[in-house]
């Protein structure tokens, strides 16, 4: 090109070039240039399939390793204990985080992002072994900058991850807060405790912010050097270059001109060429923590694999189920200075009944958890039949044991397959051909046809007849056949995330059928009817004593009726085995510690009960129960229907969300909002990713000129050498303007996205916390996929902000401005050039749209797959001790099968797309050459123009292909912000003002746990109690608009009354008082509060309201921190007010025992408490407010004789003077009740004080009577 430039020009110079080379006619190099450029046809073609080739691996293998990874992280969770997630407080947020923000990393940083950093290191490294082939001594000189480079990669890449791993540890908590807010919903909004709930999310998302924008500056400061490292090089590769042009020409070098243009071009190109794998660090960072992350739980060793093929294995035939414990010590991980229990040695005799009873947190619920092999001891050890069940496989241990929980979990499935999912692990041989059947999915297909789901009659395959059958019998055995049957899906009815679309008494009746289906050695009963009316509980009662002939039973109660006729009572205090012995021996012992519990649950006279009880017989009280099941089964089958058949009736308003997901003009106008108060700094990074793509173009500028001055054609020796250090000035000038600039725009764009992520994060929990609990029980929403807007989208949104945007902001304005430059420079080469903008374009937009489709088709899968990985890490114990780890996995594993069967085909299309892009650069390079040549062969042009025109063009290609390696990361953030514009949409204040509260009211000045020490104004107390009225109020769900749940409800409570709702589950009680908190609307009448309509939500009613729900529903934090949720939300409460309302709720001595006393942390769902520490703290909860309405739905459910008759006058003191609304099972809660109303088919059906309703109602006397002990 040289000597053709040389050639065509005036004689002057022609006769210059002639002494040089001979030649005077330029085109007689068009052959040689014309085969030069044909090669770089053939180079481009091979690139083409080369890079396809690579592209398409990469995301082949960043599919399969994300695949791989999401299968093997869900498997390790599922193999560690109970206590694996109690001990790290392991939540639905941080399994979110991994499965969805976390994979997304690691799939970004493992596609073809890498082929792009092999194939630009790989180019880099073959450019220098040219050079020091053709030019050894110009290479050497330049070598130096490679151990620059790696020092620079190396120290960026540590402070960007310290920062990572700070921010993603913080986003983990606050997604933590958010999944368990968005599990216990209704209690949030009843309490009104959204904003202090958001001001604990906001402030580890603030951690997340920061520590966000610190690494933004470190990566900022990584591109800065990198670029400056690379332009630097180019001028001293030109300066350099210019003294060995300016030797050659003397005869002082052995050189030829073309080798020192082709080393200096080439490293030039290098350098560039490794300049553009600045955004990419980043993004190969966030995927190396992530997998530091997910490694780390993999790999965590299980002390008890539930997956695990060891251990020894007894004969099935022989095994009695004697079990034993010998000395047996016990402290959870959490608070190992306080042991749970304390050398308990006790013998469970095979084939007989042993009941464990005492007060709340003594240790049975801890004895069943050993025996299930949940948790090991400490020390001591545990027998079975003479055999150290440590030394016993873990699923066949379970495998002869049935586990009932006190707070039963249920899957988000069928009835159907809830209870068959019993015979998961049975061992016995006539079960073992079932099992397929039941891990398939024949039975959620049995599942759609509803009522007829159980009718074998349709059936073909016997086994699947079987399971049928033994289902039935299980659900007859349990009392829970009424009811299912005469619900409007029958066994087909979902039961919903944890079983929340049935009732609290029939999720303990399908968990015992569950339990019993497989006909196990060993039933462990922990509470298990402790949410059932009595009528049930007695026919429970005696099924199970039937079912105890010949298997061990062991059963924890703290309604002591339930295990009078027990073999063996076993009554435990503070860990220890205080007294053991058959009912009639504890009673005989007045000073005993059974005889003074039972003391307190008798409702009455001892011969007058005896004398009631007698009279009812079994026959009598099966028709009263009918009768009262199968009217409740109706009404709940509304509720639940109505909520099934809401998704269908969602359909065309989700549609319309879907639609409007596709709408860029909301995206940019939502995102314009969000970035409105970071404008300043958007200028600033604006002006400065402006200058870092002009300068991309401004290198060719000077290589151009560069070029054109090393000319020796056109100038002399001294004008080479002081041109070379002029140009070679420039581009090191360039180089600190690089670095500078590029230290501005990605600080800034990181502030900016940092700020705009922190905002989304709050904005989006505050949106869904404005929104009603029907809204969160409709359209198919649950709380695992409300969480992936916290996490899942946030993320895709993360992973393409900061340096991102940064980066593709300075790549189009480069497009632009090379286009411009070199139209201006030499408008007939550059029009060439720009014949194939186009094609860059469109590869580039049919990638993008090609990603978004393949997103839109699967996100639902995904959102599924993570759904059930979260609903079995919520549900661990349940899933261990069924030992469904393997079901579970088959569950996860079915619902990306088809994602895993689609990701070939559209990786082999979409990234066609992406190849042209990247390969678009040699094409440019092709023809550039051809016609630059040509035009400088006919004098239309000189060397200068063509290089400035070639090398901006060709850095835009590569840099506009390289952009569109990030396409992955713009179609999932344009997705997930669409998204999210959607959820902020529905809020109501979408303002952040730091110096306000987080509804931008004037808030407390500190956090709830740090500020209790500070002097806070104390909360009215000592008003009067609330008058509630209803009249005439009905009441339908509004999807079923046809069906009234309650019908004509009319009472009025004065201030100050005791009220009872007593009747079977179902009949209408507890929509009585999500009415009375304005979670649902009346479909007419109206409901009063002091003489106020209950919709105006007036702020000073709201706050005067506390309820005490039968799910405790605390959060992950401190017993403080939870106490102090429970106060008006303008009141921070000083820790005289906490420890009075602990005091009241019987629960303040057992927080100080504990050694971090009211700092004690209680874990995910405070999982590390009992279930009646967690019942006495959310009563403490509700009584911090000094509430004039207190709501109790069944608040003593988990509560000891003790307790329970301690916390019954704490009440009593509470009472005086504040109205008490009391729904219970428990008739004597309610005994000194001024009114009781009797609720069945959602009518209120009577009501008067207990003697009276004793005296003329006859269902209400036999419930009564049932409850006698004595």
């Amino acid at each position: 090109m040289n000597d053709a430039t040389c050639a065509a020009g005036d004689s002057d110079l022609t006769s210059t070039s002639t002494s040089i080379n001979g030649v005077n006619d330029p085109f007689a190099y068009e052959a040689s240039i014309n085969d030069k450029v044909l090669k770089l046809v053939y180079i481009a073609i091979a690139a083409l399939v080369c890079i396809y080739v690579y592209v398409l691996s990469w995301s082949l293998f960043s599919q399969r390793l994300a695949q791989r990874l999401r299968g093997q992280y869900v498997q390790a969770l599922l193999r560690q204990p109970p206590g694996f997630f109690d001990a790290r407080s392991a939540a639905s947020g941080e399994v979110s985080t991994r499965l969805q923000g976390d994979m997304t990393a690691v799939q970004a940083g493992t596609s073809e992002k890498v082929g792009v950093l092999i194939a630009s290191t790989s180019f880099f490294f073959a450019c220098y072994v040219v050079a020091f082939i053709k030019q050894a001594k110009l290479a050497g000189i330049l070598v130096s900058l490679i151990p620059a480079f790696l020092l620079m990669a190396m120290g960026g890449g540590f402070f960007v991850t310290k920062f990572m791993v700070i921010s993603a540890s913080s986003q983990t908590a606050a997604s933590n807060i958010a999944g368990e807010a968005l599990q216990h919903v209704g209690v949030v909004q009843s309490f009104g405790m959204a904003g202090r709930l958001e001001k604990k999310f906001a402030e580890h998302v603030a951690v997340a912010r920061g520590a966000g924008v610190k690494k933004g500056i470190a990566a900022a400061m990584q591109a800065g050097m990198l670029y400056f490292i690379a332009y630097s090089a180019n001028a001293l590769a030109f300066w350099q270059g210019s003294r060995m042009v300016v030797d050659t020409i003397r005869g002082e070098g052995t050189e030829t001109v073309g080798q020192i243009y082709t080393v200096v071009f080439l490293l030039v190109d290098a350098c560039v060429c490794l300049g553009n794998i600045a955004p990419i660090l980043p993004i190969l960072g966030s995927a190396s923590t992530a997998f530091s992350r997910l490694m780390a739980d993999i790999n965590a060793p299980s002390t008890i694999d539930g997956t695990s093929s060891e251990g020894a294995f007894l004969p099935v035939e022989t095994t009695t189920g004697h079990i034993q414990l010998e000395n047996v010590s016990f402290a959870y991980p959490s608070r190992a200075e306080q042991p749970v229990l304390r050398n308990v040695n006790l013998v469970l005799p095979a084939g007989k009944h042993t009941a464990l009873v005492g007060l709340s947190g003594s240790g049975k619920s801890t004895i069943a958890a050993l025996v299930a092999r949940l948790q090991d001891p400490d020390s001591g050890v545990i027998t079975l039949d003479g055999t150290d069940i440590k030394t016993l496989n873990v699923s066949h241990l379970r495998s002869f044991i049935s586990l009932v929980q006190q707070e039963p979990s249920l899957l988000d499935r069928s009835i159907l397959e809830n209870i068959a999912l019993g015979l998961v692990n049975s061992p016995k041989p006539e079960h073992q051909a079932l099992k397929a059947v039941v891990e398939g999915g024949e039975l959620a297909e049995l599942a759609k046809k509803g009522k007829d789901a159980v009718d074998d009659s349709s059936v073909a395959n016997p086994a699947v007849q079987e399971v049928i059958r033994l289902v039935k019998e299980a659900a007859v055995q349990a009392d829970a056949h009424n009811f299912i049957s005469n619900l409007e899906k029958g066994y087909g009815t979902f039961a919903g995330p944890k079983g929340s679309l049935v009732s609290g008494g029939q999720r303990q009746r399908v968990a015992l059928a569950r339990a019993l289906i497989r006909d196990p050695k060993i039933l462990l009963l922990d509470e298990a009817t402790a949410a059932l009316d009595s009528t049930s509980e007695k026919k429970i009662q005696l099924a199970v004593e039937r079912a105890a002939e010949g298997r061990t039973v062991i059963s924890i109660a703290h309604r002591l009726s339930t295990v009078r006729n027990a073999d063996k009572i076993v009554v435990l205090e503070a860990g220890e085995v205080v007294e053991e012995g058959v009912y009639d021996e504890l009673m005989a012992r007045e000073d005993g510690k059974f005889f003074a519990m039972a003391k307190l649950q008798s409702l009455g006279n001892q011969e007058a009960a005896a004398s009631a009880v007698a009279e009812i017989s079994e026959k009598k009280d099966v028709v009263v129960v009918d009768e009262e099941e199968e009217e409740t089964a109706k009404v709940l089958a509304a509720s639940i229907s109505s909520r099934d058949e809401s998704a269908a009736e969602k359909a065309a308003s989700d549609k319309e969300e879907k639609e409007k997901e596709a709408g860029w003009g909301s995206v940019f106008a939502g995102l314009a909002r969000l970035v409105k108060p970071s404008f300043p700094w958007l200028l600033l990074a604006v002006f400065a990713a402006v200058i870092v793509g002009g300068t991309f173009s401004g290198s060719g500028l000077i290589f151009g000129f560069t070029v054109g001055a090393l000319n020796p054609c056109e100038n002399s020796p001294e004008d080479i050498l002081d041109l070379g250090k002029f140009f070679g000035g420039l581009l090191f000038m360039l180089a600190c303007i690089e670095l500078l600039a590029n230290f501005f725009a990605w600080s800034c764009f990181g502030l900016i996205a940092e700020r705009m992520l922190y905002a989304i994060r709050v904005l989006s929990f505050r949106s869904l916390m404005e929104q009603g609990v029907e809204w969160h029980q409709s359209g198919g929403r649950n709380p695992t996929s409300l969480l992936d807007i916290i996490t899942k989208d946030s993320a895709a949104i993360g992973g393409f902000s900061g340096s991102t945007i940064g980066t593709v902001f300075a790549i189009i304005v480069n497009f632009f401005v090379a286009i411009i430059l070199s139209h201006i420079i030499q408008w007939k080469i550059a029009i060439v050039c720009l014949s194939v903008v186009p094609i860059l374009l469109g590869a580039g937009f049919m990638q993008l749209r090609q990603l978004a489709r393949y997103e839109e088709r699967h996100a639902a899968s995904y959102a599924k797959a993570t759904g059930v990985a979260v609903e079995a890490v919520q549900s661990i114990k349940t899933v261990a001790a069924l030992s469904l780890e393997k079901e579970v996995m088959g569950s996860y594993a079915r619902l990306l099968k088809n994602t895993r069967d689609e990701m070939v085909r559209a990786a082999a299309f979409t990234n066609v797309w992406l190849a042209i892009s990247n390969s678009m650069s040699f094409l440019i390079y092709a023809f550039a050459y051809w016609w630059g040549s040509q035009k400088i062969m006919s004098g239309e042009a000189n060397q200068t123009q063509f290089f400035i025109i070639v090398v901006s063009m060709l850095v835009s290609a590569q840099l506009w292909g390289q952009m569109f390696t990030l396409a992955p990361e713009f179609s999932r953030a344009r997705t997930a912000f669409s998204r999210i514009m959607n959820v902020l949409a529905l809020g109501t204040n979408n303002e952040i003002d730091s110096k306000r509260g987080p509804h931008g009211k004037p808030g407390p000045s500190s956090d709830p746990e740090s500020a209790l020490s500070s002097a806070a104004k104390a909360a009215t107390g000592g008003e009067p109690g609330m008058k509630i009225t209803f009249t005439n109020v009905t009441f339908s769900y509004p999807s079923r608009p046809d069906h009234r749940t309650l019908k004509n409800v009319s009472f009025t409570i004065t201030p100050g009354q005791f009220v009872g709702l007593v009747g079977p589950s179902g009949a209408g009680k507890s929509t009585i008082m999500s009415l009375v908190q304005n979670l649902y609307s009346p479909s007419s009448g109206s409901i009063l509060l002091d003489n106020v309509d209950v919709t105006s939500s007036v702020a000073s009613i709201k706050d005067s309201i506390a309820i005490v729900p039968q799910d405790p529903a605390l959060f992950d934090g401190t017993i403080r921190f939870n106490v102090s949720l429970g106060s008006k939300p303008d009141h921070v409460p000083t820790q005289e007010e906490i420890e009075e309302a602990c005091k009241l709720a019987n629960i303040h001595d057992v927080i100080m025992a504990m050694p971090e006393g009211y700092d004690t942390q209680c874990g995910a769902s405070a999982g590390r408490l009992s279930g009646g520490q967690r019942q006495r703290l959310a009563i403490a909860r509700a009584l911090v407010r000094k509430p004039r309405l207190l709501l109790l739905d069944e608040s003593t459910s988990a509560l000891d004789a003790a307790s329970e008759a301690a916390l019954q006058e704490g009440l009593d003191k509470v009472a005086r003077g504040t109205t008490v609304l009391a729904i219970t099972h428990r008739l004597h809660t309610v005994k000194k009740a001024d009114v009781i109303f009797v609720v069945e088919g959602g009518e209120v059906v009577d009501k008067g004080t207990h003697e009276e309703l004793m005296g003329r109602r006859e269902g209400y006397r036999v419930n009564a009577m049932q409850q006698m002990l004595q």
